[in-house]
């Protein structure tokens, strides 16, 4: 699971980086500055959690056994597609709906960090 948990962080940030570079070069005079700051925010939170997905992956090398730590990376997964993807398709479309995931996301991403503490605190 750890090695799972790796890759996928590693293509989030991989992605992040593409997603951040067609953002400040390709979507600067397409998007209203207000837009691009949302687009931005998305990329951001992205590359927060692609981390945290690859210490997750990291920390699982040495709690191979944790049951938890997986289900706190598939949240930040879910989290991601939630949270940043709703705030690239809001900024690129303008399709107002698309804002009201964008929350669902958020409480994925901070369920999914508490979890990870509450199951590093349960390890021995």
């Amino acid at each position: 699971m750890s090695r799972t948990f790796l890759i996928l962080g590693i293509l989030n940030a991989l992605l992040c980086i593409a997603l951040g570079a067609f953002g400040a070069h390709g979507l600067k005079r397409m998007l209203s500055a207000d837009m691009l700051s949302v687009y931005h925010t998305g990329v951001q939170y992205h590359f927060y959690h692609a981390f945290g997905i690859i210490v997750i992956g990291l920390l699982l090398l040495h709690f191979p056994k944790s049951r938890l730590m997986p289900i706190s990376g598939w949240l930040m997964m879910i989290g991601i597609v939630l949270f940043s993807f709703s705030l690239y398709g809001l900024s690129i479309t303008d399709m107002r709906a698309l804002g009201m995931i964008t929350p669902f996301g958020g409480i994925s991403f901070l369920t999914a960090w508490a979890l990870l503490a509450y199951a590093i605190w349960r390890e021995k």
